[in-house]
């Protein structure tokens, strides 16, 4: 854990902001390549990124605010909602958000919406890899105690100390308990799923195949690692499963949905 990248003056740029940017820049350019394989100007793409940029730090942080409103922003300033550079980005509100503001865009210059869905999917996964490193460096999102070889432990006053420190199970000087390195889990799960995605972009069937089967990777991956993830209150767990399991069964199934959708419509327009 290293929050703080580096100072420019009075200015301190933290590493999550690195990373989030990073991975909003190498996710689009990585989609402008994939563009023309499917007729579009790779252009096209990289004008759609402010937009997509918008939409996700927008539902992203609303979501972490209305789910976390009690714990950290009840009674403090106004101004607390807009510190996203502390944390605090909720990755499926960023991908609702992103997804609204893409179909506006894409909609208002008649831009056909499943092919640019499919060129963008495997980028989200390729900009998740680089956010969840953002998340290590910021000490969130941190996983539950365990004493395996490659658990981590993170140092006095950050947010894995700061509630095993409530619990009781660390002293006012000791680092945090080992615990399940939770952000990296995810990184790698979601550079195995870019590389997939990348290579079945190339063999797909039917325009929006590529982002159906990305909702449902992303579904399945999350809920794997929410299983090792120990930064929920108490209260915000449901019969031990954690909002984001919750939601993961939602992407899931419209994954599927669209995945049929899209398969039975294509199909019908080539037996006309």
């Amino acid at each position: 854990m290293h929050p703080i990248a580096f100072n420019l003056g009075p200015l301190t740029v933290h590493w999550y902001g690195v990373m989030v940017a990073l991975a909003f820049l190498l996710g689009l350019w990585t989609a402008s390549r994939r563009a023309p394989q499917s007729g579009i100007n790779g252009e096209r793409i990289v004008d759609l990124g402010p937009w997509l940029i918008l939409g996700a730090i927008l539902g992203a942080r609303t979501f972490y605010v209305v789910s976390y409103w009690r714990e950290e922003f009840a009674g403090k300033p106004i101004s607390e909602i807009f510190m996203i550079h502390h944390g605090g980005l909720v990755f499926y509100g960023g991908l609702l958000g992103a997804m609204l503001a893409g179909i506006i865009y894409l909609r208002a210059r008649a831009l056909p919406l499943w092919k640019a869905a499919d060129i963008l999917a495997p980028s989200i996964a390729l900009g998740y890899v680089f956010g969840r490193i953002g998340c290590l460096m910021n000490g969130c999102c941190y996983g539950r105690v365990c004493d395996l070889p490659w658990a981590i432990r993170f140092p006095v006053k950050s947010f894995a100390w700061e509630m095993q420190h409530r619990l009781g199970l660390v002293g006012e000087n000791e680092p945090s308990v080992s615990v399940h390195p939770t952000q990296i889990y995810d990184s790698l799960l979601n550079l195995g799923l870019y590389l997939a995605l990348a290579w079945f972009y190339r063999r797909k069937k039917f325009d929006g195949q590529v982002f159906a089967v990305y909702l449902m990777g992303y579904a399945v991956t999350r809920s794997f690692v929410e299983m090792f993830r120990g930064d929920y209150p108490a209260d915000h767990l449901h019969s031990g499963l954690t909002p984001a399991h919750l939601v993961s069964i939602g992407i899931f199934a419209a994954g599927a949905v669209l995945f049929y959708v899209l398969r039975r419509n294509a199909t019908q327009r080539r037996s006309r």
